[in-house]
């Protein structure tokens, strides 16, 4: 059976009696947006004023072929092949529609390639967050339909397959608890002729996405004092450490000399990002090292913020990731900062 034999329209009020082969929406502007007949329904007699006052003249009698798929259908199909480790959804589409949810907290991963292909296919349709979007449990992250009412099996099939080859479409990556030493640099603080406002900040960081810090050492500008820091460190345990000061030009600023004395390998230096243009990361055996610059300590949101989480899923950031970030890397440092539900670090 063809698509123009799939449905027919009858009037309203000839259609009591009948059952509806599709999710009815009202939309009350500024009020609500849902659904006011669900599919199935059958239409009385007191149905057909709402049904008109709803802008429903004729309603659909659907007639599905063997090679044609209705919209429920279809919508689950794809939810089931787009969902990922971390993500949730209900068997039970809602005007058509699949929304998905964090299923714990985590970073969001997009596979942006098979969402594409997907999407190409014009009769089908996937919305997402975009990738690398930390979220929390319960959160809604996308959503898949089918466009049309009733799209022609084939359609369909070849959706689903554009799915396989990829794999699932979303995930939420859980963020692994970090044992962190956090190593901060600078004559003026170790000396005490300022005081330190660089623990807080990283603490408070850390802390929020669920690691422990177990050891703060402060050092002087001086590589061998830094290194011998930073071994410290890895000797009480930790499998992250952080570094804050001394990553500018100046001739003082030598924790990026420390980092390497220390044996810092697989080490970029510079951000597409600003704030935080001047950040390090490196790794000692499988251990992250992060060089953050000076303006973590004044910008509540920076290139830490962008990375950390990633890093903590067990990522590995290279150049070219580093580099990826210069497409949403420029924060708007709003009065009231709405991070993550804005465009930094989104691309």
């Amino acid at each position: 059976m063809n698509k123009a034999k799939a449905t027919m329209t009858v009037p309203v009020e000839q259609a009591v009696g009948m059952v509806l082969p599709h999710d009815i929406t009202e939309v009350v502007k500024d009020v609500r947006k849902g659904c006011a007949f669900k599919k199935g329904h059958i239409i009385t007699a007191a149905d057909v004023e709402v049904l008109r006052r709803l802008g429903k003249e004729h309603i659909y009698v659907l007639h599905l072929g063997p090679d044609q798929v209705h919209e429920n259908e279809a919508a689950l199909r794809f939810a089931k092949l787009m969902a990922g480790d971390g993500i949730s959804f209900s068997p039970e589409p809602i005007e058509g529609k699949i929304t998905f949810q964090a299923a714990r907290d985590g970073l969001l991963k997009v596979n942006k390639e098979a969402l594409f292909e997907f999407n190409l296919l014009g009769e089908v349709m996937c919305a997402t967050l975009q990738t690398n979007t930390p979220v929390l449990s319960g959160e809604q992250v996308g959503g898949t339909r089918l466009i049309p009412l009733i799209a022609e099996r084939q359609l369909v099939e070849k959706a689903e397959a554009i799915l396989r080859s990829f794999g699932p479409v979303l995930e939420v990556k859980e963020l692994r608890k970090a044992s962190a030493g956090i190593v901060i640099t600078g004559n003026e603080v170790w000396s005490g002729r300022i005081e330190d406002r660089f623990e807080k900040v990283l603490r408070e960081k850390l802390t929020g996405i669920g690691s422990e810090v177990i050891k703060v050492y402060f050092a002087p500008d001086d590589p061998e004092r830094i290194a011998a820091a930073i071994d410290d460190c890895l000797a009480a345990g930790a499998d992250l450490i952080v570094t804050s000061g001394g990553m500018s030009v100046d001739p003082d600023d030598v924790t990026r000399m420390g980092i390497a004395m220390a044996g810092a390998v697989d080490v970029n230096y510079g951000a597409p990002v600003l704030p935080g243009a001047m950040f390090l990361v490196g790794r000692i055996g499988a251990v992250p090292v992060l060089g953050l610059p000076a303006c973590g300590m004044f910008h509540r949101i920076t290139v830490l913020d962008l990375l950390l989480p990633r890093i903590l899923t067990g990522e590995r950031i290279g150049r070219r990731e580093l580099a990826e970030l210069g497409h949403g890397g420029f924060c708007r440092n709003c009065r009231q900062c709405q991070y993550p539900v804005c465009s930094f670090g989104k691309a």
